[in-house]
């Protein structure tokens, strides 16, 4: 199967081609789906995006207003641990329907005493974007990419940088982005 396949539509959302809109992009993840597409082939056809109200930026408020399933949500937390003097990083991204398992699978990872999510303040001067818009794509290179396999099967919605746009995507071919590290058990139910 191509990883780079174009997703399904979903819900009553207009998507269209990602790079076709930096509009509705922020600049690190135009960026990063810029670079991704000079090296993986059909990157460019298989990343849409749709407006949506930044009303609706959250999940469940995005779910409800375009008839979208929650299942096929994901989910970009950002954590930290620390180690000796060095802070670790990584962004985990799980399907809405699950929660990222902080505090045993990501700590282990990490190989850290204690992981925490990013502070709202730090998460959005880390990246770039704004909160409620955060995505694994143009995240600094200090970031570990952790995806639940979960993730890694059928179409996925994740943030754009912004919170007046979506990413849809195969979530195959995220899975195949070189800066991913697919992880069973990644989040819980």
């Amino acid at each position: 199967m191509n990883a780079a396949r174009t997703p399904p539509p979903l819900g009553t959302l207009a998507w269209e081609p990602a790079l076709g809109r930096a509009d509705l992009l922020a600049v690190p993840v135009r960026d990063a789906l810029e670079q991704w597409a000079t090296t993986e082939a059909g990157v460019a056809d298989a990343v849409l995006v749709a407006p949506i109200d930044p009303v609706h930026a959250d999940t469940a408020a995005m779910t409800a207003a375009y008839g979208l399933e929650l299942e096929a949500s994901g989910n970009c937390v950002l954590v930290a641990g620390r180690r000796g003097g060095d802070e670790r990083l990584a962004a985990a991204i799980v399907r809405a329907t699950t929660r990222a398992d902080v505090n045993n699978v990501i700590r282990r990872l990490l190989d850290v005493r204690k992981a925490s999510f990013l502070a709202t303040e730090r998460a959005v001067a880390d990246s770039g974007m704004e909160y409620g818009g955060i995505t694994p794509l143009g995240l600094p290179e200090s970031y570990r990419v952790l995806l639940d396999a979960r993730v890694a099967v059928g179409p996925v919605i994740v943030g754009s940088g912004l919170r007046t746009s979506k990413l849809l995507l195969p979530g195959e071919l995220l899975a195949a982005w070189s800066r991913a590290e697919v992880v069973d058990g990644l989040a819980l139910p």
